[in-house]
């Protein structure tokens, strides 16, 4: 059993974020736990948003934005299982260009 981080990229800006009617939002986050109900066995941490970012570096600390929305972690025999939970996400859906990056995260040697 492999651990894979699934990273949401958000292809809307805040003028289309701002178009979603109070139904859609509604809908939206209703296909999402239906989504999670459906995948809980693999679901290791159903995520959160990504909101404040912060870039480190040996210069120092600033604040910086990217198209990350969110995470998950899941749980599958293979990365292509892995893929495959997330093949019919209703992030994909939401806006046209959205997409999900899915990452191997080895376990540590026992």
């Amino acid at each position: 059993m492999g651990r894979f981080l699934a990273l949401f990229n958000g292809a809307a800006d805040e003028a289309d974020k701002a178009e979603l009617s109070e139904q859609q939002q509604t809908e939206f986050i209703h296909a999402w736990a239906a989504w999670a109900q459906a995948n809980e066995k693999a679901l290791v941490d159903p995520g959160a948003p990504l909101n404040a970012k912060k870039l480190v570096t040996t210069q120092g600390v600033e604040d910086f934005t990217d198209a990350l929305t969110g995470y998950t972690i899941v749980e599958a025999d293979s990365h292509d299982e892995a893929v495959q939970i997330f093949s019919g996400h209703p992030h994909l859906g939401l806006f046209t260009g959205n997409s999900i990056a899915v990452l191997e995260c080895p376990l540590p040697p026992s």
